[in-house]
């Protein structure tokens, strides 16, 4: 169990059989009480963002989240397609559990899939990806004061905001977090 002062930020706890990592915590101290836990939690199986309180004397059970290796390998529908790297078997993940990580997935990609409860719950992704540009727009000389940016698309599909000399082609290095184009490889 886990007291108060453990639950910081990355921390995964399970809330009523559910897991949930704790986006943000703040403590406070309240006069003659006791100390407080503000945290927001992110549902890891749903993604939906909560806000719970903690008191001092709360006992908080952690989550068990297991990781492995696996590849992708393709998508099929709306169900992408994975192998475990240890034992080759091939499982389905939903575009439901994997959301908008399915913008950076590409054949043949190592990944780690978090499992709760021997049941996949979402991949981690590496946080900076290389991708090559399929598309993008011509660059148009005038704004100078802003950084001037133009519209791209990556092999997987995925439209994004690139600046003016980058080019068809151009192999670009990605925040995999936020989606937003680092640097040109």
């Amino acid at each position: 169990m886990l007291s108060i002062t453990n639950l910081k930020t990355g921390v995964v706890i399970n809330i009523d059989g559910v897991p949930f990592e704790i986006i943000k915590s703040q403590h406070a101290q309240l006069g003659r009480g006791g100390a407080i836990l503000r945290t927001t939690l992110k549902n890891l199986i749903t993604g939906a963002n909560i806000e719970k309180t903690f008191k001092g004397d709360s006992k908080i059970a952690p989550a068990d989240i297991s990781r492995s290796k696996a590849q992708f390998l393709y998508q099929e529908g709306t169900n992408y397609v994975f192998m475990n790297s240890s034992t080759f078997e091939q499982f389905n993940l939903s575009q439901q559990i994997i959301g908008s990580n399915s913008n950076f997935l590409t054949e043949g990609l190592i990944i780690n899939i978090k499992y709760f409860n021997q049941q996949p719950i979402n991949i981690e992704l590496p946080i900076k990806m290389k991708f090559k540009v399929t598309q993008a727009d011509p660059a148009v000389r005038g704004d100078s004061v802003n950084t001037p940016t133009k519209n791209a698309v990556i092999e997987t599909g995925l439209k994004l905001r690139v600046p003016l000399f980058v080019k068809v082609d151009d192999i670009i290095l990605i925040d995999t977090r936020t989606g937003v184009y680092i640097e040109r490889v």
